[in-house]
């Protein structure tokens, strides 16, 4: 208990505060719990006039200080008024407009503060809003996606970054009296598809804008604050890595569950607890010596493909998690099949977590959510399976599901009425829904291109999630044990705190015309010099130049060990590295022809044919489909292997050329998405009695005559006097190390003088492309093309522009326009190697001139050393035409590229809205024709029905924006 003494010295303490930070105490009052001294820190930086950066754990509570901007800027009487002016005018390198002495809003409607919050993510976007809306009053918050635009002249805005961004470049009336912006989720900027929108945004802000960033813990937020001190000026960094609800680790081996670590002083030195290593060790020696076949929980045999672990049922983790009071509880599976599969062995368990009143509230609310959706629509979504997990308590999310769906089971989960969701790791980017214990099944996630580990920050943003502040005493956070989790690995990746933050900075082309446009070409050199990107990659500079340094000087220590009596061994040696290059040359040479071979061989392949496929993933017997001799580059046949994978190979596959061994006939319309169809054939593949791996040789055949070259170098070699001495190989080991340090420096030049000014270099290189094909003129001015292009946001923004000009997608129906314009929005999860088909007619026609003005601009890239923009994906041309044309849900989503089944519901939403908001500013473009224009209008017209008419913020048939 404090003393008197100490009892009034915090009374003196608080009242000096108040004095100093009237705004914060007014702020804290309605707070309802005491601040922590983090969020203290950062509001009192920001009522002192500073931007401010606040670095701290998931569920920490950086919100707040985003929140006591918006308190300023709605607080009449504040700090003074500094407007940004219309436009991006204001800056890094632009100037900037004050208004000395404004006081907050004027009772006489002079200008008013403002306070944008932007996010990463539309779901987050939605979220906040309803926040600062109930707290503040609908009047005073709007919101601006790319679905809504809800009163979007309020004073306090939250909207999506590349809204920002949009703005910025289009020089906006709605940024007039901008006083803060708040970024949420600003460690979003390493996001190597969408980072770069971030840094633009930070970089073309007005000067006089406040900018307060909120970030998850990241271990260079010194180099962060330093970069934002030299762009945004005066910066208070706020660290905290303090979670106010401990988080506890755990590892669920079989039936047994242990702590990670036995104290706070073990996890500080990553010493896992004996007692889990002890048991993991046991029954990894189990394991071993049975051949698998334990015979504990866990232990069970995969039907006919030998002995493996089986880890404890879902439905098992779930129940006991409700037996240790552990639920609400978020179960990370990486995998949409997974989570889906999860609830369905859960509800054949018999699990249920929910009381008969907690059942009809769950009801009620899905049946207000789901009421405009049609109910032949809801049929098709597996609408009855899914309210059945959720009045158990039961559900999944990830990015499949339908946007409703999600919506409901977020709600429901933060009411505590779903008290178990199995997630990808999308949940975990931004959206509030804590739990009190998260699960991880595994530690190894699909990123789109391979299977890899989780990184430290991915598994402390998953775990993050564990512990509800004001409600859990602790969270909780288990991995589940199998043969191939180290638990000491696990340690590490509880324990690590080095996850910086890194650019993914570069320029493109909508950046190259708007900046071209508002500041000139020189200037935006010097401005894309002030990115985080350049900022790191000039720091990194100083350490290579050191190492530069330190190897030249190991150098001429080994270069005094090659000196040789008899002659210049340096010389000799450079004889010996010249002969081992024309040998690699050699062969790579061979195998360039042998290549050939392969290519040539299979493009004489005919439907029927039987081959043998000798390496890769795929290989084995299999009967040729379709012969895939179209379109560009080399052929890459269907076939449907002995295995009924069926999918496209390519000659990489083949080592030596493809041998026809046998024919089958191959019914006339022959579906390989078909299972029963792929097993029947497969089944006659293997009729052939042919042996799948029968032929497979090693070695390779060389040929006898020796190459003139080579001869005359060994020649040389003999000849030279150093070949005589007898310390010659003892020369040779220094001397190639001297020469692979002489490479290794040699690289770290370059890559020294590739850093310095990378950035300028590459958007020169972009610039001189845009001003060959007429984007900007030989003076750097921006033409009429150039300004189309500085209004059209995408990933593939110069090949929009380009099709727009050149009228490929004229003369086109609103469901032929919304399938052509699909091919450069929609991109395939996973590589598919089957070109998808098309209709037929204007479609088919207006693809093939996209894919011949993609192939043109791909060349132009690669001539200038720039990153290819990416092939159009012909995959969504289908459901999205189908869908336009107003067909039934369930025959759009079964005609979609995939050949799992059917297109998830929640990918046709996004990659639709998607395509609306391409159309959508198809119809602003400013190159377009009038009569493309009036297509895209109705095509988004046609679009925007049933599942896609429904809005997240306003509820079921509320209006979607277009654009």
């Amino acid at each position: 208990m404090s003393s008197p003494a100490e009892r009034y010295a915090a009374a003196r303490r608080r009242a000096a505060q108040a004095t100093a930070f009237p705004a914060l105490e007014d702020f804290a009052l309605d707070l309802g719990f005491e601040l922590d001294d983090f969020q203290r820190e950062a509001c009192q930086a920001l009522e002192r006039g500073s931007g401010v950066l606040v670095c701290a754990p998931t569920g920490a509570g950086k919100t707040v200080v985003g929140e006591f901007a918006v308190y300023l800027a709605l607080r009449a009487g504040g700090p003074g008024l500094v407007g940004g002016g219309p436009g991006p005018t204001a800056g890094a390198g632009f100037p900037s407009t004050e208004i000395p002495g404004a006081e907050g809003p004027s009772a006489d409607g002079g200008r008013r503060r403002k306070c944008f919050y932007t996010t990463p993510i539309k779901a987050l976007s939605n979220q906040k809003y309803h926040d600062l809306v109930a707290r503040h009053g609908a009047d005073q918050v709007g919101l601006l996606t790319g679905d809504n635009a809800i009163n979007g002249d309020a004073r306090v805005v939250v909207m999506t970054t590349e809204v920002l961004r949009n703005m910025l470049y289009a020089g906006s009336a709605t940024l007039d009296g901008l006083a803060y912006v708040v970024m949420d989720e600003v460690h979003y900027l390493a996001d190597r598809f969408r980072g770069a929108v971030w840094e633009e945004v930070i970089i073309h802000l007005p000067a006089s804008v406040t900018l307060v960033s909120l970030s998850a813990t990241v271990s260079n937020a010194e180099e962060f604050a330093d970069w934002l001190v030299t762009v945004r000026g005066e910066t208070e960094v706020v660290v905290s890595e303090h979670r106010p609800v401990p988080l506890w680790q755990h590892m669920l081996v079989g039936k047994r569950n242990f702590d990670l670590f036995h104290d706070a002083d073990a996890a500080r030195k990553h010493d896992v607890h004996p007692e889990l290593l002890r048991y993991t060790r046991e029954m990894l020696r189990r394991l071993e010596m049975s051949g698998g076949r334990g015979d504990g929980p866990g232990w069970g045999r995969a039907g006919g493909r030998g002995p493996r672990w089986r880890g404890p049922l879902r439905a098992d983790i779930v129940e006991r998690l409700d037996r240790e009071q552990l639920l609400p509880a978020i179960l990370f599976i990486f995998s949409r099949a997974g989570c889906a599969a999860a609830v369905q062995q859960c509800l054949a368990a018999g699990l249920r977590l929910t009381g008969p009143e907690e059942r009809a509230e769950i009801r009620r609310v899905v049946e207000e959510r789901m009421s405009a959706i049609p109910s032949e629509d809801l049929s098709v979504l597996g609408y009855f399976e899914w309210l059945d997990g959720l009045e158990r308590g039961l559900a999944a999310h990830h990015a499949g599901m339908l946007p409703a769906f999600k919506e409901v089971v977020e709600e429901l989960f933060v009411r505590g009425l779903v008290k178990a969701v199995f997630a990808t790791e999308t949940l975990a980017l931004g959206i509030n829904m804590p739990a009190r214990c998260v699960v991880l099944e595994r530690l190894v996630k699909y990123n789109g291109e391979a299977h890899v580990d989780l990184t430290p920050g991915e598994y402390t943003q998953l775990t993050g999630r564990a512990g509800r502040r004001g409600i859990d005493v602790e969270g909780h956070a288990v991995v589940v044990w199998s043969p191939e989790v180290d638990p000491r690995h696990v340690a590490g990746l509880a324990s690590t705190r080095t996850y910086p933050l890194r650019s993914s900075f570069r320029p493109s082309y909508n950046m190259a015309v708007n900046l071209a446009g508002s500041v000139g070409v020189a200037a935006a050199r010097t401005l894309l010099e002030s990115s985080f990107a350049q900022f790191q990659a000039d720091r990194s500079v100083v350490g290579l130049a050191r190492q530069v340094q330190r190897n030249e000087e190991t150098m001429a220590a080994y270069g005094a060990e090659t000196e040789c009596h008899l002659g210049d061994f340096e010389e000799y040696f450079a004889l010996r590295v010249a002969i081992a290059d024309r040998e690699r040359a050699l062969a790579r040479q061979g195998q360039s022809q042998r290549r050939a071979a392969a290519v040539a061989s299979i493009e004489r392949l005919r439907v029927g044919d039987v081959i043998r496929v000798p390496s890769g993933r795929r290989a084995g017997l299999a009967v040729v489909l379709d012969p895939g001799t179209g379109g560009f580059g080399e052929p890459r046949p269907l076939v449907l292997t002995q295995d009924r994978w069926a999918g496209r190979i390519t000659p990489a596959e083949f080592t030596a050329p493809a041998e026809v061994l046998a024919r089958l006939r191959v019914p006339k319309h022959f579906n390989h998405r078909s299972p029963a169809a792929r097993r029947d054939l497969a089944a006659a593949v293997s009729g052939t009695g042919l042996d799948r791996h029968e032929g497979r040789r090693g070695g390779r055949s060389r040929g006898t005559g020796e190459d003139d070259r080579l001869t005359q170098l060994k020649a040389e070699l003999r000849r030279h006097p150093c070949h005589a001495c007898p310390d010659r190989e003892e020369h040779a080991r220094w001397a190639e190390r001297r020469w692979r340090l002489q490479r290794d420096t040699d690289e770290l030049r370059e890559r020294v003088a590739g850093r310095t000014g990378s950035l300028a270099r590459t958007f020169d290189r972009v610039c001189d492309l845009l001003t060959a094909r007429g984007y900007l003129s030989p003076a750097g001015e921006v033409t009429d093309a150039g300004r189309m292009l500085s209004r059209i946001w995408t990933e593939t923004d110069l090949l929009v522009a380009e099709c727009v000009r050149r009228g490929v997608w004229d003369g086109l129906s609103a469901a032929e326009l919304a399938a052509a314009v699909s091919v450069v929005v929609y991109e395939a999860r996973r590589d598919v190697d089957d070109r998808a088909s098309l209709p037929r007619g204007g479609v088919s026609d207006a693809v093939d001139a996209t894919l011949k003005t993609w192939a043109e601009l791909e060349a132009d890239e690669a001539a200038r050393g720039l990153e290819s923009t990416r092939e159009p994906d012909l995959g969504f041309a289908w459901p999205i035409y189908r869908w336009a044309r107003g067909e039934s849900l369930a025959k759009v989503l079964a005609s979609g590229d995939n050949l799992d089944g059917d297109m998830p519901a929640g990918d046709f939403v996004r990659w639709a809205r998607q395509v609306v908001d391409l159309l959508g500013q198809l119809t602003d473009a400013g190159g377009a024709s009038t009569e493309l224009r009036a297509t895209a209008r109705q095509a988004m017209a046609t679009i925007n029905r049933g599942v896609l008419a429904y809005n997240a913020v306003s509820g079921p048939g509320a209006a979607v924006r277009p654009g």
